[in-house]
């Protein structure tokens, strides 16, 4: 059966030499500069050819985000750059690439509106990528609103959403920074749950109801603490006395758990065929895109591919649902033809 890993990475050359060069965050560089199949894509081309025929890679930029790497003056240049490196891959290696997904400086909103126009309608980018906050800004200010509004009412796309949080965000307020990695392990699946929140919360689905939003690692927190969410939440307001909370309640359409089920969650779970349970059970198999976060494994490239491979096996779906998550969903979501096999 053929798969559309909807969720991977890649770093164009000439973006990883602007991020030497611009990031202060020496953790990343040692990061990204470490994975080969990140930027050496003839590598990973080789790789998905021998060991995953049948996989094709819907490809988006690794961190850091244009806006993490500069400011408003930079941004646009970089994600420019980002892009095209991106669209010159697939149109290298079709077979094993058939779309990517467009990097936007959302830092610079007009600048990332003019940069969704070209990757899309020039490119052929079917998406944008957007991180969980805009370095350190939560994506509900009205600021951000028309870059949903446009991909969402103009070119009918979907929002791939990336949890970002650096280790400079302690987990002590007596500390400096987060130990242990922990501001990435359980950090990252947080800073999805929160951004989820913020969007259902300031009523963005209700202003843009068509809006897609695909989450990274299925959700982060919200399908494990699904029942927590819908029963504390339906409370919203009893343990607030400066704000009148209940108020949002009385406006929403749906209770707030509805909400949450409208977003996508993908396969990115580590290979835990429990975790990916729990997120269909959450989403439907309907809202559930197979997806690797290629090359972030201890392997450097095909085990995340074969791990998510097998924790969908391990659930014994059925082949419908199957093929929805393998690549149904994703042929729906980016406007794709029906791959051959």
């Amino acid at each position: 059966m053929k798969k559309i890993d909807i969720y991977n990475h890649v770093i164009p050359m000439a973006y990883l030499e602007k991020m030497k060069q611009l990031s202060k965050d020496p953790g990343i560089v040692k990061r990204m500069s470490s994975l080969r199949m990140l930027w050496d894509i003839e590598a990973r081309v080789a790789m998905l050819k021998e060991k995953f025929p049948e996989v094709q890679q819907v490809l988006t930029l690794g961190l850091p985000s244009p806006e993490l790497l500069g400011g408003p003056d930079v941004s646009p240049e970089l994600a420019r750059i980002a892009n095209d490196g991106m669209a010159e891959m697939c149109r290298r290696w079709p077979e094993q690439f058939p779309a990517f997904v467009a990097a936007v400086p959302m830092n610079n909103v007009p600048a990332a509106l003019e940069e969704m126009d070209r990757a899309i309608g020039k490119l052929d980018a079917r998406g944008i990528q957007i991180c969980t906050n805009v370095a350190g800004r939560p994506l509900d200010e009205p600021e951000f609103f028309p870059v949903f509004e446009r991909i969402t009412q103009h070119h009918d796309m979907p929002i791939w959403m990336h949890p970002a949080r650096p280790a400079t965000r302690t987990d002590y307020v007596s500390e400096t920074k987060s130990k242990y990695e922990i501001w990435q392990v359980l950090g990252w699946p947080f800073e999805t749950s929160v951004a989820m929140s913020r969007i259902v919360f300031s009523g963005l689905f209700d202003k843009l109801p068509t809006m897609r939003i695909i989450t990274h690692h299925c959700g982060g927190m919200l399908p494990y603490f699904a029942g927590r969410a819908e029963t504390l939440w339906a409370q919203l307001g009893s343990r607030t006395a400066d704000e009148d909370y209940g108020a949002i309640l009385k406006r929403m359409s749906k209770t707030p758990i509805e909400y949450f089920k409208m977003f996508y969650g993908d396969t990115v779970l580590g290979g835990s065929a429990s975790a990916l349970r729990c997120g269909l059970d959450f989403f439907g198999a309907d809202r559930v895109v197979f997806a690797s976060d290629c090359p972030f494994d201890p392997e450097g490239g095909p085990m995340f591919i074969r791990e998510g491979m097998r924790s969908v096996e391990d659930l014994n779906l059925s082949e419908d649902d199957k093929r929805k998550i393998y690549f149904g969903n994703a042929l729906k979501l980016l406007k794709l033809k029906q791959p051959a096999g």
